[in-house]
Order: structure tokens, then sequence, then C-alpha cells
């Protein structure tokens, strides 16, 4: 097992050195105030028999989870998803068992990941960028507001059998606390890694004693203490601070790297908020508002092509016109302040309602028009469509609809490389849909003061009473009723018709007999 534990720190917070101290055998935390992620590296017969098992039937397997809390992105984990779970994996080669996948989810996520299988409730992602070798075939997205199942699961089923359970057992509680959690599985390291990111300290900063691995040797934990410093390409991301791997160091290493990435921040004002403008019916509107400062075009090269672009999440219960977004008409588009559709996946059929739909919903990359950025708002609006749902009592469901991500997308340099980086995040869903070396500048989600980062949309439904006419039997034994009689009267006049015939042609016969005679 390895771990790495990143604390980012922000220009204007103030470091005393004797916030982090190191001795033989750990290196102790003080009221630390940063960010932080918390990378834990496992082999494979370092896991569960049960997850061996889920995870040998795939080529690769990644989850991407966001809290609907609004949080900080600071460079380098700047990139976002829309809050949920979000689960991507490319099939092993071999007759694997499918199924295992889901109840696998199930299992560690909880009973509310609704997954029969990947063929039955995943879409495949219209991958645009072949040469972009970390997309997988198969996405699959799910509401998931709390990581508490994870957090359970750790600690019931790793930490009975870590060599140092109490540290396994903080790890987990900790995670019901994260902003985000990455996890990553390739059939070519045979290696599970766990990342969870914190965007800000806990109320008092970081205060604990990191200690050295109980197993020599193999077990590792690498502790770095970093900021962001002016980088001198517009591509580029520069670190400086220090490193230490606990247990082998006797201090603190101070160390200043670079490294061109492909997601990047932008300023704290460079924001979005998203709103459904009441009353919604069956046919919502998403408005996109965008104020001044998220229209002026990022720092990338001066050569690059930059637009702004919206990935949207949608579950089953809410979907687009794929013929209406896809359209070239200048006066819709212009109407809306969108630019084109861009790729599109899942369930789009028109007519289906949600209880006949198998799989989880469906994804959409919308190029969005941009102003002269003078302008001190913007508003882009997607004409959306719901479901049909069950009806109920009250005569009202409710679909919970992710905010989307906004971002800005420049084509780099012919010459720049994006190789793998340490921070380097990549299958997120929607950066697959670009080439190799794009650059993205992630906007930031700004919620109304403790409201979620998702929308919550009243579905009108048929109402069911407890008595009457429109009771949920009646209904349905009245349904039975009207294509019974529908079929009796067909097969009725299916009768008449044929003993119509059959006299007409008797009487022709009589006819011919008696002119021979």
């Amino acid at each position: 097992m390895r771990r790495r534990i990143t604390l980012l720190q922000h220009a204007s917070t103030p470091y005393d050195p004797t916030q982090a101290h190191v001795s033989p055998d750990a290196l102790s935390l003080r009221t630390l105030d940063a960010a932080r992620e918390d990378r834990t590296t496992f082999a494979l017969d370092e896991i569960p028999s049960e997850l061996q098992k889920a995870l040998q039937s795939c080529y690769q397997f990644h989850v991407r989870w966001a809290s609907e809390r609004p949080a900080g992105a600071p460079a380098p984990f700047a990139s976002r998803v829309s809050s949920g779970l979000h689960v991507l994996f490319t099939p092993g080669e071999g007759d694997g068992d499918g199924a295992a996948l889901c109840q696998t989810l199930k299992q560690v996520f909880g009973d509310e990941v609704d997954c029969v299988s990947p063929e039955a409730s995943f879409i495949t992602p219209p991958i645009l960028s072949t040469r972009f070798a970390a997309s997988a075939s198969a996405q699959f997205y799910t509401r998931l507001p709390s990581l508490g199942s994870l957090a359970a699961y750790i600690e019931r089923s790793v930490c009975s059998s870590s060599s140092d359970p109490d540290n396994c057992r903080a790890q987990a509680e900790a995670l019901r606390s994260a902003d985000s959690l990455d996890i990553n599985y390739d059939s070519i390291s045979h290696a599970l890694t766990v990342s969870g990111f914190w965007a800000s300290a806990p109320q008092g900063g970081w205060t604990e004693e990191i200690a050295k691995p109980v197993r020599k040797g193999t077990d590792q934990i690498e502790v770095g203490l970093l900021g962001a410093e002016p980088a001198k390409e517009p591509e580029e991301i520069k670190m400086g601070g220090l490193l230490g791997v606990v247990g082998n160091d006797d201090q603190l290493k101070p160390t200043l790297f670079s490294f061109p990435a492909r997601h990047h921040g932008l300023p704290d004002e460079a924001t979005y908020s998203v709103s459904s403008p009441p009353p919604t019916g069956l046919h919502p509107t998403m408005t996109i508002t965008l104020p001044q400062a998220s229209l002026h075009r990022p720092p990338a090269p001066p050569d690059a092509t930059c637009a702004l672009h919206t990935y949207l999440t949608l579950p089953s219960t809410i979907f687009g016109d794929k013929y209406q977004l896809s359209t070239t008409d200048p006066l819709f588009l212009s109407s809306h302040n969108l630019a084109a559709l861009r790729a599109v996946a899942g369930e789009t059929d028109l007519e289906a309602p949600d209880w006949s739909v198998s799989r989880w919903g469906s994804t959409w990359l919308l190029e969005l028009a941009t102003p002269d950025p003078t302008s001190e708002e913007w508003n882009v609006t997607v004409p959306l469509h719901l479901r049909y749902l069950k009806p109920s009592e009250s005569g009202i469901r409710s679909a919970a609809v992710p905010w989307p991500v906004v971002f800005w997308a420049c084509t780099a340099e012919d010459g720049t490389k994006m190789g793998v980086n340490p921070f380097d995040r990549a299958n997120l869903g929607w950066d697959g849909l670009f080439g190799p070396r794009t650059m993205f500048y992630q906007l930031h989600p700004a919620p109304q003061p403790g409201a979620p980062l998702v929308e919550e949309l009243e579905v009108p439904v048929l109402r069911l009473e407890n008595e009457g006419l429109f009771q949920g039997k009646v209904i349905e034994l009245a349904t039975v009723a009207v294509i019974s009689l529908g079929f009796v009267w067909v097969l009725w006049k299916l009768g008449l018709v044929v003993r119509g015939s059959g006299g007409g042609a008797d009487a022709k016969k009589r006819e011919k007999r008696g002119k021979a005679e």
C-alpha cells in the first residue's frame, strides 16, 4: 500500500514551520489551513475478494463522485463533474460476469444504486477522440448525496484485515466529509487507487499525527505541503513547497516543479448559476447564468482557439430533444444563446415513459454562444422535456437534476506534450469528447447560500385518489375491460364480414348451376 497526502495552501495563507513537525516515527500537523488530497494505492491482493472478482472483469474501471455541496477547486485539482456517482469502465476481453459489477456497486455504495448490469443500465459515450486512450467505453450515473455507505463498507470489509485498523477506520470516517472521490483501476498495473479531496480544512485546520507504516518496505506514506506558483508558460502549472516520506526523512525537503496540465482553474469570480424558472410543467427550461467575469477569454496561449461549453448529466426522468438541439437554425440558436450540440449519448427516445427506460439517462455536450465580455450578465437556456412518471396520490413527483459543469475548452499548441502529471485526472465523462491536447478552464458553480448543486423539479402526474373513479386499481381494471370489449367488437365485425362473403359465394354457385340446366 502506498499513500500520498497533498496539502495545498493558498498563496495568502500564512505558514509557520512549526505546523509540520517530523519525527522518526511520524509527521505531526497542527492547525494547517489547506485543501487536501489523500490518495492510497492498493495492490490487487490487498482488497476484498468480491472487489477483486468484479475488477478482474474490467479492462479499466473509474469512479467519480462529487458532493452536492459547492466547493472550491484550486489548481491542480480544478476539474469537476456533476454531483453524484459516475462510473466509467471498459469490459475486459474475457467472459467476466458483468452483473457482478453492478452487485459490487450496490454493496459498496448502497442499494440506491439502480444498476442491473452494464448491458442494461450503462450508456455508451460518443468518444470523439480515439487517440485519448484513457476514455472508457461505458458510463453510469446515479444521484448519491453521501459516501456513508462506502465508509461503512471500508470499515467492515477492509479495515478488519488491515495492518493498521485504527488508521484505516479513521481514513474511512474522513471520507464522509469529502468533497469528491476518485477510484481508478486498470488491468495493466493491477492497482486500485482511491483518492479523496477536501476543498477546505475542518474547523481549526488539519491537526493530526501521520504515523509511519506498520509494514516496512512495500508500504509508504509521502506527504507534500505545496502551493501554486506563477508558471512561465500558459499551459503549465508550477508547484513549490516541502516533501517528505514519513519514517524515512528526518525533515521535509524543499521542492519546485512544473508540468503541462489539462485542467486549470479560473479566478473565484468566474462563476455560473443554474435555475429552472417556474412553472416547469412537462417542458422545463434550464437557465445557465454567467456573470461578466465568466465571459472573458481564459489565459490560454494567444494562438489557442477557445470556446465555452456545458456538459449536462440528465437522469432518465428528463431529456433533451436531440433533433431540436442539433439544429443549425440561427434563429433558434440565438434565442437560447447556444452555438451547437457537440455530442449526445444515452436515452433520447421522445415518447418513452420513465418506467420503460432501463438505462440511467443521457449526457449532452453543448457549445455556448458568448457575447462581448462587456455584457453584465449572460443567460443561456436549454429546453428540456420531462418523461411521463408513475401516478401519485398528490399528483406531483419530484425529479432531481444535477447542475451541469461549465468550462472553457482551448486547443493547445501542436508541440505541447500533455503527459501524465502527478495530479492528472482523466475519465470525467466529458474530457474524452475533446482532443488529447485540449486544455480546460473550469467555472465555479455558485448556488444560493445553503442550496445544493441539484435542481429539484416538481413533475405533474396523474393523481390517484384513495377512493373514487381514479383509484389505481379501478383504472387498471377499467383499462383491461375496455381492451377486452374492443377485442370482442373486432372479432364480431370480422365474423360478419366472413359470413357475408361466404353467403355471396354460395349464391353465385347456385346461379351458375341454374344456367347450366
